[in-house]
Formats: C-alpha cells, sequence, structure tokens
C-alpha cells in the first residue's frame, strides 16, 4: 500500500452540476454566509455536526477552510467546499473523513445550506465522494452515519445505494441530554 502522505489525490470533482474542491484560503467569507443561513437546521443534529454548535465569525469560517487544506494535504480527512457549477455559490460543505488508511475504509459526511436543500445536491456530492474514494484512496469501504431522527440524511443514504447495517441504539447524547440512536450504513468497493 502507498503511504497516504504520496497518494496523488485530485483537488477538485465535477459533477452535472457541482464544482467539488478542497478549501481554501479566501473561502471563508461564503463559508461564514452559508453556515449562518443553514444554522437552525444544521443545530438540529449536533452530534453529527459539532462544529456549528457555538456562534461563529467570518474569521472562524476561514480558519475552518484553511484548516481544511491543511487536514486534506496531511491526509487525515478529506474536506470539501461544493459550488453551483452555473452561479459560484457555496451550498455546502462534504468530505471523506475518519479514514482508516490500514484498513482502508472512510466516511462520508455532508450538509447543504438550507436556501439549496431538497434539490438532489447532497445526493450529487455523496456519489462522487463514493467514487473518489474508491478509484483514488483506494478504500475498500465507505460509511455513511447518521441520526435515526435524520431523515433526509437516510434517504441519501439510501439513494446513494448504501446498506443500513446497524443501528446504534444510545449512541450519542445530544446537547439537550436525551441519547440519540445512530445509523450505520455502508458501501463496498465493487469487485473489479
Amino acid at each position: 500500500m502507498i503511504a497516504p502522505l504520496l497518494l496523488p489525490l485530485p483537488t477538485t470533482l465535477e459533477t452535472e452540476r457541482l464544482l467539488i474542491r478542497v478549501p481554501q484560503e479566501g473561502d471563508g467569507p461564503a463559508l461564514h454566509a452559508a453556515v449562518c443561513e443553514s444554522l437552525p437546521a444544521l443545530r438540529q443534529f449536533l452530534s453529527a455536526l459539532p462544529w456549528v454548535a457555538n456562534p461563529t465569525t467570518p474569521e472562524d469560517a476561514e480558519i475552518r477552510s484553511r484548516t481544511g487544506a491543511a487536514h486534506f494535504l496531511m491526509r487525515t480527512h478529506q474536506p470539501f467546499h461544493l459550488f453551483e457549477k452555473s452561479t459560484g455559490q457555496l451550498l455546502g460543505g462534504a468530505g471523506l473523513l475518519r479514514t482508516v488508511w490500514e484498513t482502508p475504509k472512510t466516511e462520508v459526511g455532508y450538509w447543504v445550506r438550507s436556501a439549496c436543500a431538497g434539490r438532489g445536491y447532497a445526493r450529487e456530492a455523496v456519489l462522487a465522494l463514493v467514487d473518489y474514494a474508491f478509484s483514488q484512496m483506494q478504500v475498500a469501504r465507505v460509511e455513511l452515519i447518521a441520526d435515526e431522527a435524520n431523515l433526509a440524511s437516510r434517504r441519501v443514504a439510501e439513494r446513494c445505494l448504501f446498506e443500513l447495517e446497524g443501528i446504534l441504539r444510545q449512541d450519542r447524547r445530544a446537547t439537550d441530554g436525551s441519547l440519540r440512536n445512530t445509523c450505520v450504513y455502508a458501501r463496498l468497493r465493487p469487485a473489479p
């Protein structure tokens, strides 16, 4: 197996409607606007997105973008911003995280700004990143983790042909103190 730092991973992907690229310096203002617009929706499932728990500033968003670029270079995880090709608007974020290179396996995560939710952008991004994980990162398994009550995220998993492997009961604690169940979905690399 090649050392992860030596993998020549592309920094951009394109789909029919999306430009998917690694965060870079200067992305902070667009990221901040998308996150602020979407905070009520993003905060519904804080156990999946703990970084939206606290108030965010434009500086926080810029730091998040620059840190994302560094994570990509170090191969600790592969974060991407989602841009609508026709307008250049930042639509959200997606990434491959919690990668275990020894297995190899990774987890796909995503969010779409509230004004653009329900238009299939998450599905389009997830399918592109799953293909990227199998073809570029050479992983054997891609997981998708969702709160049992997050029906929109679970629909994305099902539409992207992930199989529900199980539900971890009382696996996470919500900010209100309640215990949450976690759905574990996975896709395996297709046989050659």
